[in-house]
């Protein structure tokens, strides 16, 4: 399956999930404590990548000054901006994904799979670039004022 049709089957597929599990919620507990829990949900969600992002940030700054790779920081930054992004669309499945995202030992487990499937692509490897390295131009320039 190409990467359009499973994006575009998240797409179609997640907000009709996402009515059915509201209402069959709504069913079991009553209209106004769904919408509440919907909203806690959306506050701790909220507070949870507040510290989990300035957690993220200070072992970044820490392998920058170490001199180390922060790619794996970054990596986690990234997953704690689709976990926010995530916690903030009202429903129970989008909310469960990303508290999960927030789960240290799940996000590094969605990160190494990720990376073992080459979902994050490598820039300079774009459809222009041919793999054969950095182009030099070389040339003569004259300033002219």
């Amino acid at each position: 399956m190409t990467p359009f049709r499973i994006l575009f089957l998240t797409i179609l597929l997640t907000p009709l999930l996402e009515i059915y599990l509201l209402i069959r919620v709504g069913e079991v507990i009553g209209g106004w404590p769904t919408v509440l829990m919907v909203v806690v949900m959306a506050v701790l969600g909220v507070a949870l990548i507040r510290i989990q992002g300035f957690s993220t940030l200070r072992r970044l700054q820490g392998a920058l000054l170490r001199g180390e790779s922060p790619a794996m920081g970054l990596l986690e930054g990234m997953v704690i901006m689709a976990a926010g992004v995530l916690l903030l669309i009202p429903g129970f499945f989008t909310d469960v994904i990303g508290l999960l995202c927030l789960v240290p030992m799940v996000r590094r487990a969605l990160i190494a799979y990720l990376l073992r499937h080459h979902v994050f692509i490598s820039p300079g490897r774009g459809p222009r670039d041919s793999g054969q390295g950095p182009r030099t131009l070389e040339g003569e320039y004259r300033r002219e004022d």
